[in-house]
């Protein structure tokens, strides 16, 4: 089965940058394993909440606001696809990534196929 994890981090927390997350033993050590067992399908890291645009529309009105669609002690900072057996193979994966372990939140999510 597929699953989105959706990486989140505390606002204000660390926000790493992709060359600091190479170099960090946390997160190469979880991406080791990760692309080891061939589970990562696809991903990316976002860039930071304060970068988002809202969209919203009302009626023939489009609606633009900067940041996150909410007032939130979290923000997505990150996606992978993984394709792992059932979900509790993708809450063991979630629950060994650096995100969760640091203060921040794995949100685990079926794919519709």
């Amino acid at each position: 089965m597929k699953y989105v994890l959706f990486i989140c981090t505390p606002v204000g927390g660390e926000e790493l940058s992709p060359e600091e997350i190479a170099e960090d033993p946390r997160f190469t050590s979880y991406i080791d394993e990760v692309r080891s067992r061939d589970v990562v399908k696809g991903g990316a890291r976002l860039r930071p909440h304060t970068d988002a645009t809202t969209v919203r529309v009302h009626g023939d009105e489009v609606l633009l606001s900067d940041g996150p669609f909410v007032e939130s002690k979290e923000y997505v900072a990150g996606i992978d696809i993984i394709e792992v057996a059932d979900l509790d193979e993708a809450i063991s994966l979630a629950s060994r990534h650096p995100a969760a372990l640091g203060g921040g939140s794995v949100e685990v999510r079926p794919v519709w196929e």
